[in-house]
């Protein structure tokens, strides 16, 4: 008798792939009889990783540890195929499923190409067509989609670029986008922080401003620029600024110069995903330049303003819930000021529904590995 079962292994690197493939696991998991699930960590962020895993209990079957300090792009990429190989051809899987844009995606998705072993890429599509940003992001993302056999792209706009770059359009379904799914997930659990949590010690009578920076294309000066637009903005009085530093040097050791003296702004570590929803959930306005929080926010009701020249995650801009400001300090602080002191413009960016998805991407998802059966 023919074995009914699909065999996937879900691979994923760092903390946003895990919140992100975490709804997916999670469903294929419910159907033990259609599924045989394995997971498989390749630890491009260790700590940050392991707080993500935390939080849905997940336990990784395989654990490739690759992580060194200070390692580069193509160091993650050489021990990732050097180091995954050996592990697909013991597992033998019919599917890998990946997620995202990291250098764990493209260097999984060459692994399992090279044995033949078919590909889903979950939130396949985005662009900005600029390779150097988000780099090494977009060109990460762009050479997943071409090996996959199936793109699941997160809104039409996805499937449209997936298109326009010849793929085939029975390759691609669109599902929206599986951060919804894990945001009300967590949302839902209403959680809260410990007494002695640094949470507890935001003031309650100022309107409380979340941030996260990291990227690398915004290292050096760009990234000086936010900081010294974050320590104006918080010359108001009104204004708390919450910032969990990225442990990545370039960006830890500069915030903390240039911050460190500043009492109304808190300086915390790498914030967990319960974390984050909770200080989402709190804020007033998000200054990111990470993917996941555009896409997150917006359910939330929180404006967002993008610290980045470009976004491959235009749809929350055409809905008026997020804004491209880039690095410039002066379009920073004049779009927090604008935020903050004219009550319809803020209305206009927080009363939106999120263009991202309703929450039943990962279920979508398990349908259309299911019709390859």
């Amino acid at each position: 008798m023919p074995e009914t079962k699909l065999k996937v292994m879900c691979i994923f690197g760092t903390r946003p792939e895990v919140i992100k493939m975490a709804p997916v696991v999670q469903e294929l998991r419910y159907q033990p009889d259609r599924f045989c699930v394995t997971t498989c960590a390749t630890a491009q962020h260790r700590a940050m990783l392991d707080q993500a895993l935390a939080i849905w209990d997940i336990r990784p079957d395989v654990d490739l540890d690759i992580m060194q300090e200070g390692q580069t792009p193509s160091q993650v990429a050489a021990r990732v195929l050097t180091r995954l190989e050996p592990v697909l051809i013991e597992h033998q899987p019919d599917w890998i499923l990946v997620q995202g844009d990291t250098t764990t995606v493209m260097a999984s998705a060459i692994a399992a190409h090279h044995l033949r072993i078919k590909i889903g890429h979950v939130e396949a599509g985005l662009r900005t067509n600029d390779k150097w940003n988000p780099f090494p992001e977009e060109m990460n993302r762009v050479v997943t989609d071409h090996m996959s056999d199936l793109c699941f792209a997160p809104t039409q706009r996805a499937r449209t670029a997936l298109l326009r770059e010849g793929i085939p359009d029975g390759n691609i379904r669109i599902t929206g986008n599986t951060v919804v799914d894990a945001l009300l997930d967590v949302a839902r659990r209403d959680w809260q922080p410990a007494p002695d949590s640094p949470l507890r010690q935001l003031p309650d009578n100022k309107k409380i401003i979340l941030v996260t920076a990291h990227r690398r294309e915004s290292f050096g000066e760009p990234m000086r620029n936010i900081f010294i637009a974050i320590d104006q903005i918080t010359q108001r009085p009104d204004v708390h600024i919450v910032y969990p530093v990225h442990p990545n040097p370039n960006v830890r050791d500069l915030a903390r110069k240039l911050l460190g003296h500043n009492q109304n702004v808190s300086l915390l570590p790498p914030a967990n995903y319960l974390e984050l929803v909770y200080l989402m959930k709190r804020s007033a306005i998000v200054l990111t330049d990470s993917g996941g929080l555009q896409e997150e926010a917006p359910s939330l009701g929180k404006p967002v303003l993008v610290l980045r020249e470009v976004t491959e995650r235009p749809e929350a801009v055409e809905a008026s819930a997020a804004r491209v400001v880039g690095t410039s300090l002066e379009r920073i602080v004049a779009n927090v000021n604008e935020l903050l002191d004219d009550d319809r413009v803020y209305q206009s960016m927080s009363s939106g529904a999120n263009p991202y998805g309703d929450g039943r991407a990962a279920r979508r998802i398990s349908d259309a590995l299911l019709e390859t059966l």
